[in-house]
Parts: C-alpha cells; sequence; structure tokens
C-alpha cells in the first residue's frame, strides 16, 4: 500500500492534469466554432459547384471529347487514396477512426486485384500508416492541417500534384477519406470520389435541375468549360474537405478533453477517499498504541 506521502504526490500530479485537460477543452471549443464556421460556410459553394459539373457532364458524358477527369481512363486498376488526418494527437479516437477505415479499403481493393497507392495529409496519418503501407505512400503534405486556419493556396499544392500524377497516367481512381463534421461529438467517415467525377444515375437528375426544373444552355461549349472548371472543382472539394476534417479534429478533441477532465475528477475523489481513510487507520493506529504504553506503565 502506498505511503500517505506518495497519495499526496499522485492526488497532486492528478490536479495538475485536470488544469491541462480543462485548459485544452477550453482553447478547442474556442478553435471549433472558427472551424465549424469555416467548414459550414464552404458547404453551400462546393455542393453548388458539383450541382453545375454533373449538369455539364451529362451532355459530354461518354463522348470522344469528354475531358479525361470526367471520363476517366477507360481502366480501373490503380486507386489513389488521400487521407487526410490531425497533425496532432488528444483527440480521441478521431485519427485512428481516418486510418482503419483507409486500411479496410486498401485490403478491399488489394482483394479485388487493385493496385492501391497513398498520399498522406496530415502526420498522425503518416506515423500510423507507414508501418504497413510504407510502400504505397508516394507523397506525404506537411504543415497544411495544423495552421491555424487552413487557406485555398494550401490546398491547391495537393491539387497541382494530383494533376500531375493523372496526366501522366500513375493511377486510374482518386479517393478523399476524411472525416465530415456532423457535430462537436460526432464524426462521420467519409470516402469522396474525387477523380473520375462522379455522376448521378440517369433516372435521378442534377440538385440544381430538380429544385428549379430549368433546363440550361451554355456558351461556349460544355468540353472548354468543363476543362477550366474540373480542375478548379478539385481543389474546391479538397479544400471543403480539410475544412470538414478540422472542424471534426477539434469537436472530437474537446470531446476527449472533456471526458479527460470528468475522469480526472473522479480519480481526485477517489483519492482523496482513500487517503482519508489511510490517514484515519494510521490515526487509529497511533492512538491504540499510545493507550497500550500507558496502560503497560
Amino acid at each position: 500500500m502506498p505511503s500517505l506521502k506518495d497519495m499526496r504526490a499522485r492526488m497532486s500530479s492528478v490536479r495538475q492534469t485536470r488544469k491541462i485537460t480543462s485548459a485544452m477543452k477550453l482553447v478547442a471549443g474556442s478553435k471549433l466554432r472558427r472551424a465549424q464556421e469555416q467548414a459550414e460556410a464552404s458547404r453551400p459553394f462546393a455542393e453548388r459547384m458539383s450541382a453545375m459539373l454533373q449538369n455539364l457532364a451529362e451532355g459530354v458524358a461518354g463522348l470522344p471529347g469528354a475531358p479525361p477527369l470526367l471520363a476517366g481512363t477507360g481502366k480501373d486498376d490503380v486507386h489513389l487514396l488521400i487521407v487526410a488526418t490531425a497533425d496532432r494527437g488528444l483527440c480521441g479516437g478521431f485519427n485512428s477512426s481516418i486510418v482503419r477505415g483507409a486500411r479496410r479499403r486498401i485490403q478491399e481493393l488489394l482483394g479485388a486485384g487493385k493496385q492501391v497507392k497513398l498520399i498522406l495529409v496530415g502526420k498522425k496519418g503518416r506515423d500510423m500508416l507507414r508501418r504497413d503501407q510504407r510502400e504505397r505512400v508516394v507523397e506525404f503534405f506537411d504543415g497544411i492541417v495544423g495552421k491555424r486556419r487552413i487557406e485555398y493556396v494550401d490546398v491547391q499544392r495537393i491539387n497541382d500534384r494530383l494533376l500531375e500524377l493523372y496526366e501522366n497516367g500513375e493511377y486510374d481512381v482518386c479517393t478523399l477519406v476524411y472525416n465530415r463534421f456532423k457535430s462537436a461529438v460526432s464524426q462521420i467517415l467519409t470516402f469522396q470520389q474525387l477523380i473520375p467525377v462522379p455522376l448521378p444515375p440517369p433516372n435521378e437528375g442534377t440538385p440544381a435541375a430538380a429544385e428549379s426544373g430549368a433546363i440550361y444552355e451554355f456558351e461556349p461549349d460544355e468540353e472548354r468549360i468543363l476543362g477550366e472548371l474540373l480542375p478548379r472543382n478539385l481543389a474546391v472539394q479538397l479544400f471543403g474537405a480539410l475544412l470538414e476534417n478540422a472542424a471534426s479534429e477539434q469537436g472530437a478533441r474537446m470531446a476527449a478533453m472533456d471526458s479527460a477532465t470528468r475522469n480526472a475528477g473522479e480519480m481526485i475523489n477517489k483519492l482523496t477517499l482513500s487517503y482519508n481513510r489511510q490517514r484515519q487507520a494510521q490515526i487509529t493506529k497511533e492512538l491504540m498504541e499510545i493507550i497500550s504504553g500507558a496502560e503497560a506503565v
């Protein structure tokens, strides 16, 4: 059984830990509000951009002159996964859930006879995946998700590299793996195909057309417009996904630090109770020794 001195030292250590986790919870809550505002502000633009592209693509899909980012390479052999995690830990299961989902998808693709390549965004994903997937990593981007505010120019670096690899025939399908923000305590693991641009089933139509019932005419032709918009749409989708990921990270960290703070409080209560019991037992023992000595005299 530990001595009273050891128990006091442990209680002091847990109190200091509780102060740290409580402060981290407050900081994460402040960052969450800012990240959530950014993520929610980016959603309408990304959704409208996707709807416009789908409307445009319906007229050129399957034609010989269709842009490569829309038509694809005609193969489904090489899959590129972009795994977006955080640069820091102490955010519960945020990073591990993304890495588990990526590993599961890798195994599914390998089981289907596909070749898999990885682009990693975030230090935690790199540290976890390079243990068993080192040979599949083709690129790592650092210093983007750990910034106070993710900028569009940072995402452009990833976008340029994706386009370069695609033009060189390095992959056929590109999928982004990240956590979509739902609430401070809930994130949705998302697999979003970026290349080739996915089209809705023919019977569904596009969201824009479904809402307004309008038929659009484009000038210049759809092929030229798509040639300009498709690379830009890729960057927009990446930017929105990383903002969603950043908001999810702060929400997960706030929840994890709140749980850690409550657990530290419970531990302090248990240690205090145990300390008081042991102290009372020691006092009783000393009193009995004094009384026994007095009676012996």
